[in-house]
């Protein structure tokens, strides 16, 4: 998750996109492109590893109040300088063929110990509420079966993951209750370290995980919630990968093969997440897509800091208006890198060569990140990215397994060794106190 926030609605309305002229080579393949991946669709539930919508909704609705059409409305004069519309709605979601979506119950990292169990709570009724008040659109889904079922009821199949191993408070008996809330996976750590795992964002603290990090991925495991290894560090991703006795997911990263990013997987990662039979979900956040968007984002990050940056440093220190003029300049002679779709689709391709097809799959973090690819910009566009991977010789099965498929079987596995461990071991009770090194709070 991006922290930037956008305004929040459910329901939208959808402009149509043009298309190419009818009649035309071009068209007659695309419409056939198109018409395999409604196939597939019909088939398979599409399944996205992460949307941030529940943070939006805590951000910008009094209550959840969720029949406001916002999709379409101006800015807000009030609106923070990121604002742009939401990503989500129950009509893109149609249009999106979306199957089920892995809702990210995430609070920001510096938010700890009881409080930090407190706001996810919170973050975790709001998915409740929001299926409960659109039973039209929505049904709660804890298994793979459900997923299945649900789809084929023409519903959103709607299940939880936890965006960071601080929000359990270092408690187990915390894990366990979230889960049987209905969290499904959990994100190790977010942008900075915990006390028991490293953050890719971060500066090594642990060395990866800590003892009490591994008793974490073994509850886990003992539950049938998987483990997340988004936002972790690469050492994290190889401790917690040798600790699980279940296949792992990547809930919204990118191959690190094509861009240097650490919020990307290296390739001798994908490697292991191959031999443990997990899967990696790719995120649309440009800047861990392209390496030229990554490195205008960082230049653009220097310049502001080099006009104001309080107490002591910037050229226009303290005058915020000059600032934000030699800003609006700066973005005018250095305008965005566009990244287009295809990028998306080489993170797949890329992926699927080195991994296998069995581990690729769609993690998109709509709603939590500030901009996104060209023609991927929200909840209706996941069939445009189906058709592109289709353009490059993807076979039907193999649409089928990025879309959903993957996703199915590596829940359908985390659920099975679930059932075994639970018939011969008892809930843990490792304590962060337990380990050898001390934790920082």
């Amino acid at each position: 998750m991006f922290i930037n926030r956008t305004c929040v609605a459910l329901i939208g309305f959808v402009a149509a996109c043009g298309s190419a002229v009818a009649g035309s080579p071009a068209a007659t393949s695309d419409s056939a492109l198109r018409a395999r991946v409604e196939r597939v669709l019909a088939r398979t539930p599409l399944i996205d590893g992460h949307n941030d919508l529940p943070w939006e909704i805590r951000s910008r609705v009094e209550g959840v109040d969720l029949a406001i059409d916002h999709t379409n409305q101006p800015r807000p004069a009030d609106a923070p300088k990121d604002w742009i519309g939401l990503m989500t709605d129950i009509p893109r979601l149609r249009a999106g063929r979306v199957g089920a979506q892995f809702w990210s119950v995430w609070i920001p990292s510096t938010t700890t110990g009881a409080e930090a169990i407190k706001t996810t709570i919170e973050q975790i009724d709001i998915v409740h509420t929001m299926v409960a008040r659109y039973p039209q659109a929505f049904e709660m889904a804890y298994a793979a079966d459900d997923i299945v079922r649900i789809h084929k009821a023409g519903k959103v199949a709607s299940l939880i993951g936890i965006e960071g191993g601080h929000q359990i408070g270092n408690s187990m008996a915390a894990l366990r209750q979230m889960y049987r809330l209905g969290t499904r996976y959990m994100t190790l750590t977010h942008t900075i370290n915990n006390d028991w795992a490293d953050s890719a964002t971060a500066d090594p603290q642990h060395d990866g995980l800590t003892g009490f990090g591994r008793a974490v991925v073994g509850e886990m495991n003992r539950l049938g919630m998987i483990v997340d290894l988004s936002h972790v560090s690469t050492k994290t991703m190889k401790d917690a990968i040798a600790a699980s006795r279940s296949p792992v997911m990547f809930s919204h990263s990118g191959a690190r093969g094509l861009i240097d990013h650490p919020r990307d997987v290296p390739d001798d990662v994908l490697l292991l997440v191959a031999k443990n039979h997990g899967i990696v979900m790719v995120n649309f956040f440009p800047p861990y897509l392209s390496a030229e968007r990554a490195r205008w984002n960082a230049d653009r990050a220097a310049e502001a800091t080099r006009y104001n940056a309080p107490p002591y440093d910037g050229l226009y220190i303290g005058q915020p208006e000059r600032a934000a003029a030699a800003m609006a300049e700066w973005d005018r002679l250095h305008p965005s890198p566009l990244v287009p779709l295809s990028i998306v689709a080489d993170h797949l391709d890329h992926i699927r060569k080195i991994a296998g097809n069995e581990s690729v799959g769609l993690g998109s973090d709509f709603d939590g990140i500030s901009s996104t690819p060209e023609g991927l910009d929200g909840v209706d566009k996941y069939p445009a990215l189906l058709v592109e991977l289709a353009r490059r010789g993807w076979t039907d099965a193999e649409l089928a397994a990025v879309a959903g498929g993957n996703m199915l079987r590596v829940m359908r596995a985390n659920e099975a060794v679930a059932r075994n461990l639970q018939a011969s071991e008892a809930p843990s009770m490792a304590k962060i106190e337990d380990d050898k090194i001390s934790p920082t709070r």
